[in-house]
């Protein structure tokens, strides 16, 4: 008979039975493969569940199967976690090697918060209104690279590419602006074929999961190629996803009303209960908090943002990411990027300490950027959500 073993959940764990997201590691001279995260253990579902479908290196198959066996699975590995597991799928997270948890279709990026567009607006245009005519009416958005979306802990080669001089013409170099773009994003589980759309009431039927995001971009090189066109290689260079995926069911108790919308959007963005969520994000640079974005401020919702991103009929697939944009509050220790944290390069932000004063405005070689949140969960705990971390490496020639 196969040895079985308990997990203990730590006290005050954001990773407790509530929570359960899934993830893809590789143990110690093993492939990689699915599992979910329980106090400070990685569950191998392949064995757990005696499932092979959980034997893969992503969690695309199991996304796959629709919301009906998402929950089944959840509600097994929630009874499971009162008693006991086989011995071979418990594994110590800080023994195991964490991968790209999808295999990342498409990927697009909005500009949900409406406190980080009214401060780039004042930034960039701060003789006009900060919020351009068409921000109130849609999700704005744009298409990322899929191929550049990488795992939390992958290290940040600081791109070069174009840059505006004094003169008005350009030269190349490496990138002397470089920000990151705190932001929560969303995984699609359940595809649809070209010429469907997905409504705002029908989102939980086809996104599985939420994950931290950086977007890391390059505001040098963004400011002069985006003209007129939107992001391309200040953005294209690497994107951070956290290694661990939370299911959509265990935000249940962080759902809230969304924020009044002025004015009231088109039919198919509509919804009968709008909602957002409560989640509370921190921004940790070299080892420093900088700043706290709250996510209940996002005026656009998760629902309306995917209703956008269909309704001209596009499709969707497994492993799709679309993200939130920068969030943002409306005061100065509440903002999600350096550009408005130094004020566009104005006001510079100290990350050292009272005896070593270090103060920057846009990211230098060696930084390193953490970004951690937590949400309500049932029983009023929280869950924690999966970090995404990031260093600077410098350009290459």
């Amino acid at each position: 008979m196969s040895s079985r073993v308990r997990i203990e959940i730590p006290e005050g764990s954001g990773f407790g039975p509530q929570h359960l997201p899934y993830c893809v590691f590789a143990p110690a001279g093993g492939e990689p493969r699915v599992g979910a995260r329980l106090g400070d253990c990685v569950v191998d579902l392949a064995v757990a569940l005696d499932d092979p479908m959980f034997a893969q290196p992503s969690l695309n198959a199991f996304m796959a199967q629709g919301p009906a066996i998402w929950r089944e699975v959840r509600e097994r590995l929630q009874a499971a976690a009162d008693g006991e597991f086989p011995a071979a799928a418990v594994h110590a997270v800080s023994a195991v090697r964490l991968q790209l948890p999808v295999q990342v279709g498409d990927y697009v990026d909005f500009y949900a918060s409406i406190d980080h567009a009214t401060n780039a607006g004042r930034i960039f245009r701060p003789d006009s209104e900060p919020l351009l005519p068409n921000w109130r009416h849609l999700p704005v958005g744009y298409h990322g690279r899929a191929g550049t979306v990488v795992v939390s802990g992958t290290e940040v080669v600081r791109p070069c590419g174009q840059r505006r001089t004094d003169s008005g013409t350009p030269d190349f170099g490496p990138s002397q602006r470089l920000d990151i773009e705190a932001e929560l994003g969303f995984v699609i589980g359940a595809s649809t074929p070209l010429g469907d759309r997905i409504g705002t009431e029908e989102f939980a039927d086809h996104v599985f999961g939420v994950a931290l995001v950086n977007d890391w971009s390059a505001r040098d090189l963004q400011a002069w190629e985006a003209q007129p066109l939107g992001p391309f290689l200040g953005k294209s260079f690497a994107t951070s996803l956290s290694a661990w995926v939370t299911p959509l069911d265990a935000l249940r108790e962080a759902r809230i009303p969304l924020p009044e919308q002025q004015p009231r959007p088109l039919p198919y963005l509509r919804d009968r209960d709008p909602w957002g969520f409560d989640i509370e994000l921190r921004i940790e640079w070299n080892g420093q908090v900088v700043s706290t974005p709250p996510y209940s401020r996002m005026y656009w919702s998760p629902a309306q943002m995917l209703a956008h991103m269909t309704v001209n009929g596009a499709s969707t697939r497994t492993g799709d990411l679309f993200a939130s944009g920068t969030i943002s509050g409306p005061e100065r220790e509440q903002r999600g990027s350096l550009l408005e944290l130094s004020w566009g390069g104005t006001e510079p932000v100290d990350v050292g300490t009272a005896e070593h004063p270090d103060k920057r405005t846009f990211l230098e070689d060696g930084d390193e950027v953490v970004i951690t949140a937590s949400a309500p969960a049932a029983h009023g705990g929280r869950i924690t959500l999966g970090e995404v971390r990031g260093a600077i490496t410098p350009a290459r020639d």
